[in-house]
């Protein structure tokens, strides 16, 4: 059958985007034509604003953005490396007692990744060639999906309709496609929110990731290459309701206590925002012509940073096992077939509950204020920093470097 495109994105934020930019950079899928439905395309950040949403960047997700030249259309200085990390258990000190330290020195790496405005790294997907060649954007919502044995159907809400081979869910945790597609998920609402707001300290960040764990939560200090820092703290509903309507001179005596004073005194340098956290995972990632990356599929705690490096590596998975299931032939249908897309599933479900299962307990062992609990929990820390090994697993893993990787995601080009 013949369809209007090969492959339909539903969602063009940076998982979305880097789907339809890796297939368009694919080689394999050369002939495959492709679109991206998403509503509110981005258009150029202003160079001279930092947003509040900020990621960082593992270097797996750096690779698979150099893969098709959209890490190098991020100017250096809007990136902010970070070589050294350091966490601790609130009855504890940074470098201290019931602390861990990482630091890049003890690598091959030049830093353990990057703090970028998410808006930032979007641009740089849907401006690179990749995408402005070989993508073509759909501008509407997504209003119902009907599947065929040989394709599916995609309508938006002013009512055009677009046939493809294989319509791929990337829209976010409240997936509108996971739903009209009947896919389940498992999911936990964590009695936490989150607060986040850029800061000045009295002390410089010195490229480094500091992170306290509270019994409420943990607060971190990541930092920006303009010398400022984003704080992402994690703590009660109502404690984040209260932050956001603290006076500025309050707020920043809570912000420079809760760290512990690591950076001297505290000045707040933006606007603020809190958002509900929750864990989900969904039981299933296909169905006979769809499949689900990034937050459609899954969304983690915040703790460790994982979320949108789970996602670009969705991303690489799939479209290198799309890439290989018609290399050689001319069959576009073979996009949406089950056996095709269970190899998919098979390969990131379980490296993705494997991340969930293992940042949520972290939340889950730092949260319990009970004495015993605590002590393990401090000796844990200290167990750790003290073994190389164990101390270099969990680094690689952070860095997304550890698990069975995509190819684009195991080298650097350069």
């Amino acid at each position: 059958m013949r369809t209007d495109f090969d492959l339909i994105v539903i969602g063009g934020g940076i998982v979305g985007a880097c789907v339809a930019a890796l297939a368009g950079a694919n080689t394999q899928l050369a002939g495959i034509r492709i679109a991206v439905v998403e509503a509110n395309p981005p258009s150029m950040p202003p160079l001279d604003d930092t947003d509040l949403r900020v990621s960082a960047f593992s270097r797996a997700s750096e690779r698979i953005l150099d893969s098709f030249d959209a890490w190098k259309a991020i100017p250096s200085e809007l990136r902010g490396p970070y070589s050294e990390m350091v966490v601790w258990d609130h009855e504890g000190k940074p470098r201290g007692n019931a602390s861990i330290h990482f630091s890049a020195s003890a690598s091959s790496e030049p830093n353990l990744g990057h703090i970028i405005e998410n808006r930032r790294v979007l641009w740089a997907i849907t401006s690179s060639r990749a995408f402005r060649d070989r993508v073509t954007l759909l501008r509407g919502k997504l209003s119902r999906l009907t599947f065929e044995s040989d394709s599916a159907s995609v309508t938006l809400e002013d009512g055009r309709s677009y046939s493809a081979q294989l319509v791929i869910g990337a829209d976010g945790s409240d997936s509108v496609s996971r739903t009209l597609a009947g896919l389940s998920v498992t999911e936990q609402p964590y009695s936490q929110s989150a607060f986040v707001a850029h800061v000045t300290t009295e002390r410089p960040h010195e490229q480094t990731a500091w992170q306290r764990f509270l019994p409420q939560g943990p607060i971190a200090f990541l930092p920006l290459n303009d010398g400022r820092s984003s704080i992402v703290w994690t703590t009660t509903p109502d404690h984040a309701q209260q932050l956001l309507n603290e006076t500025q001179a309050a707020i920043e005596v809570q912000i420079a206590n809760a760290l512990d004073n690591v950076l001297g005194a505290v000045s707040l340098a933006s606007s603020r925002a809190m958002f509900p956290l929750r864990l989900m995972h969904a039981q299933q990632y296909s169905r006979e012509r769809f499949v689900l990356v990034g937050d459609a599929a899954h969304t983690v705690h915040p703790l460790a940073g994982q979320g949108v490096n789970l996602g670009l590596l969705d991303a690489a998975a799939l479209v290198q096992t799309l890439g290989e299931a018609v290399a050689g032939t001319s069959r576009a249908e073979l996009l949406g077939e089950m056996r095709v897309l269970r190899q998919y599933e098979r390969w990131r479900k379980s490296e993705n509950a494997l991340a969930l299962r293992f940042i949520d307990a972290l939340n889950s062992m730092f949260g319990n204020t009970q004495r015993v609990t605590g002590a393990l929990r401090r000796f844990g820390l200290e167990s750790v920093d003290n073994l190389p090994a164990l101390k270099r697993f969990f680094m690689t893993r952070a860095m997304g470097i550890g698990g069975e990787l995509p190819q684009v995601a195991r080298t650097s080009r350069y």
